[in-house]
């Protein structure tokens, strides 16, 4: 299978540059970005007047949670959880949840999102969606023991179940990763599990981390230390950990996650309408530390858009800093394309050749995207998922001129509303 894309701006290479080119495709890698490439192609989509823009990494979401969208909004994280989303879920089916998960996957692709590392239950009925999808997924089951050591076992079990399941599916593009909920959710036997596990099977971990205040408050009253100190404490941390939040890190906290190596996904949205905090992104990026994008849960944000993310994250850390530099365009692109590929070790998020071809195709003649002055900052400032016209994971084309090709957006609408009927 072979794609060529014509005539588009072209944010190339890990210099960002804007440059009028075409673009090949053979099996799932860009082979060629050059002008007047005259070779075949299966397929072949005229680009004039849109750019060609790497797809993005969404590196932290839920992605089910979109059946629960604008159901109890403008609460604090606790009230918001313990009263009106973990009753809710309780009542969640397996079938529940891939509705859901169709949902999410549906909302992803037509936002040019071409990747998702994804922390919820039920995950080999997202494994499936995403499959079917044509998405890249790196799936988490969410582990919460509370301390029971009984509990544990059965969250450890269920993990592994969900592991074999997802490696049984032999693609490339579906992942399992460990997913322990948080520090204040799972004992300190848990974490150590988990980390003897994915050692044992070279899988992925992620973690929320330092979200909330009360959070930190209660991780330093009960063990006398932060939740970074304490997970560095117990060898959790690493190359294969991404932290999600990482909103109330101190100097100490920031230094140990970068000698280990660890990725932190940013979610300004949530953390913003969740009243959680502004988490030190020049800070962490001063450090070194690999720090990725995510929209968090469509029930916390309230959608799952990476490219209002990226101005969500631009705007928030300019007025909490009083620094128009901090967080400039570049910086926020490269945070929701190549360092998310980076965290979950793709060789993804740039437009370059014998990189993997994860592209969105975002139609810039509209008002709002003109004249062509910075494409990267129109990107970053003025664009949102609604101007994505094509998405292209894995070489394969997921959506075309604005319909997706992979799953029924009908059907799928249709079925959310039928089921959020029954969970009220």
């Amino acid at each position: 299978m072979s794609i060529l894309i014509r005539n588009g701006h072209v944010i190339y290479g890990e210099g960002l540059k804007p440059v009028r080119a075409d673009v090949l495709i053979e099996g799932n890698r860009i082979v060629k970005v050059a002008r007047g490439i005259n070779e075949e192609a299966d397929t072949v989509i005229d680009a004039t007047g849109r750019v060609v823009s790497p797809g993005f990494v969404n590196l932290h979401t839920h992605s089910p949670m979109g059946l629960f969208r604008g159901l109890a909004d403008d609460l604090p994280l606790m009230e918001w959880l313990e009263k009106h989303i973990w009753p809710r879920e309780a009542k969640l089916t397996r079938e529940h949840t891939k509705v859901g998960a169709y949902l999410g996957a549906l909302e992803m692709i037509k936002a040019g999102t071409v990747a998702f590392l994804d922390m919820y239950f039920n995950m080999d009925a997202v494994a499936e969606v995403t499959l079917e999808s044509g998405l890249r997924g790196y799936l988490g089951y969410g582990m919460i023991d509370l301390g029971d050591p009984e509990r544990m076992e059965k969250e450890i079990k269920e993990a592994l179940r969900t592991m074999d399941f997802i490696d049984g599916l032999g693609s490339d593009r579906v992942n399992f990763v460990f997913g322990p909920h948080a520090p204040y959710t799972c004992s300190i036997a848990l974490l150590r599990e988990v980390r003897k596990l994915a050692n044992e099977h070279g899988k992925m971990i992620t973690i929320h981390v330092s979200e909330t205040m009360a959070e930190t408050g209660q991780i330093t009253e009960r063990y006398g230390k932060s939740p970074v100190v304490l997970l560095d404490d117990i060898g959790f941390l690493g190359r294969d950990v991404i932290i999600a939040h990482g909103v109330w890190l101190d100097s100490r906290d920031i230094q140990i996650l970068a000698r280990n190596g660890v990725t932190v996904a940013h979610n300004p949205g949530s953390n913003m309408k969740l009243a959680s905090g502004v988490m030190p992104v020049q800070k962490l990026l001063n450090a070194g530390v690999n720090v990725g994008l995510g929209t968090d849960g469509a029930a916390s944000n309230n959608n799952l858009d990476m490219l209002e993310e990226m101005k969500l994250a631009a705007l928030l850390h300019k007025v909490h800093n009083l620094d128009p530099t901090v967080a400039d365009a570049k910086t926020v692109f490269k945070m929701a394309t190549v360092n998310g590929a980076k965290a979950l070790r793709l060789n993804a998020g740039v437009i370059k050749e014998d990189y993997l071809a994860d592209l969105a195709i975002i139609n810039f003649n509209r008002p709002h995207l003109r004249p062509l002055n910075n494409m990267v900052s129109h990107l970053v400032y003025s664009a949102n998922g609604n101007d994505v016209e094509t998405t292209i994971v894995d070489g394969k084309i997921l959506m075309l001129d604005g319909e997706v090709l992979t799953l029924s957006e009908e059907k799928i609408i249709d079925m959310a509303e039928k089921t959020i009927g029954g969970l009220g």
